[in-house]
């Protein structure tokens, strides 16, 4: 704050302070008319973008599933019977034979069980004896008129009787005998043991599985498809397999069948794919394999989920498309159809010939310049016809 010199008048003084005050003005001011004075900046460099044209096959977009290699059959092998497992004899990844022994329960419950079948069955069939000879005996004197005919319908009655109880007690001797049985496990077919459920010792139930068993023969890869694009997909339908441990060798095989109901928790559809007969020899159960799809509409163009952008106005939406005339970006608006995993269907909007930006859209603007590249990071000629640019780009 200035201080007023007692020597000046208040006019001399007010004048000599709106003095200062100016000559601050302009010592603050000159810096920002110095600033306007300079030259513009120099203009912004093209940035390199991705671009390709509209895929060519449309909507058919080609979409991959993992899956497992397994046996077309897959038996869950058990006994029939309860009881203490008593010894395994195979194990997880060995080859079985038809008819080979897998594992054995304690039997000694069930000989007991049939010794006792046994003697029941020896009582009741001496039973039926004694009555058929009293049978034979009341008929003699029946026909000498010697017993009336009641009592001899009386013993009719009893041999009946006496047959049924020798008849239940063989039929229990029969199942008593078929437990002993069923206390050894078998192997249905040819095949290899998937998993075993069980140890030696362990207390099974009836119906308990032991061992998963996947037969000799066809070899499938499990899938689960989307149910947003379940349409799309249907039994017989070619695909390809690719092995995870075989990185670009493609298997032919094709959808032997699709569940009729989705996943309550997951929402997708468990589908089976055939292999062909010729990768038997070339396929393990368990292997992790890739199923590649091809599904869609043909005849519709289709982009990468990555060049779709927000349009200007709600509820639009628009790719960048590279004008060959003066490399710059341009916003067209596009209309789509269902958006699929990978890529987009076009109803409308872009042309085959078109260069659209396949990815990094949210950092580009209107009117930018930019230099197309291909996947490889070349740069592509936009004046050159579409199927040598395409080749350059592969």
């Amino acid at each position: 704050m200035a201080v007023k010199p007692r020597h000046l008048s208040p006019l001399a003084f007010a004048t000599l302070l709106m003095n200062t005050l100016r000559w601050i003005g302009c010592c603050l001011f000159l810096p920002l008319l110095v600033a306007c004075g300079k030259p513009e900046t120099a203009a912004v460099p093209a940035v390199p973008v991705l671009v390709e044209h509209p895929s060519g096959n449309g909507g058919m977009a080609i979409s991959a599933y993992p899956g497992e290699v397994r046996a077309r059959e897959e038996t869950a092998l058990s006994f029939r019977v309860g009881g203490k497992l008593l010894r395994r004899e195979v194990d997880a990844g060995q080859r079985v034979s038809k008819g080979q022994l897998l594992a054995e329960l304690d039997v000694a419950d069930y000989n007991l069980q049939a010794r006792a079948a046994q003697a029941q069955f020896a009582a009741a069939d001496a039973d039926l004896v004694r009555a058929r000879d009293e049978h034979k005996r009341y008929q003699t004197l029946a026909s000498q008129q010697l017993v009336s005919q009641s009592a001899l319908d009386a013993q009719t009655a009893a041999l009946k009787a006496a047959q049924g109880q020798a008849d239940a007690a063989r039929a229990n001797l029969d199942v008593a005998r078929n437990q002993s049985g069923y206390a050894q496990l078998h192997a249905p077919e040819d095949g290899m043991i998937a998993t075993r459920e069980a140890e030696a010792g362990q207390v099974v139930a009836a119906g308990q599985t032991i061992y998963t068993m996947a037969a000799d023969g066809a070899r499938e890869v499990a899938i689960a498809l989307p149910e947003s694009a379940i349409r799309d997909f249907s039994v017989g339908q070619a695909v390809e397999v690719e092995l995870w441990n075989q990185e670009g060798k493609r298997l032919s095989g094709s959808i032997r069948e699709i569940a009729a109901a989705a996943d309550p928790q997951a929402r997708t559809y468990a589908a089976r794919v055939s292999l062909a007969a010729d990768a038997l020899d070339t396929v393990e159960l368990g292997q992790s394999a890739r199923v590649f799809i091809a599904h869609g509409k043909q005849g519709v163009m289709s982009v990468p989920l990555a060049a779709v952008q927000a349009g200007k106005q709600p509820q639009q939406t628009s790719v960048w498309v590279v004008n060959p005339a003066d490399g710059k970006l341009q916003a067209r608006t596009v209309t789509l159809g269902a958006y699929g995993p990978e890529s987009v269907p076009v109803l409308s909007g872009l042309k085959a010939e078109d260069w659209v930006v396949a990815a990094g859209g949210h950092l580009l603007r209107e009117g930018q310049p930019v230099t197309a590249v291909d996947r490889s990071n070349r740069p592509i000629e936009l004046g050159a016809p579409k199927k040598a640019a395409s080749e350059g780009s592969r």
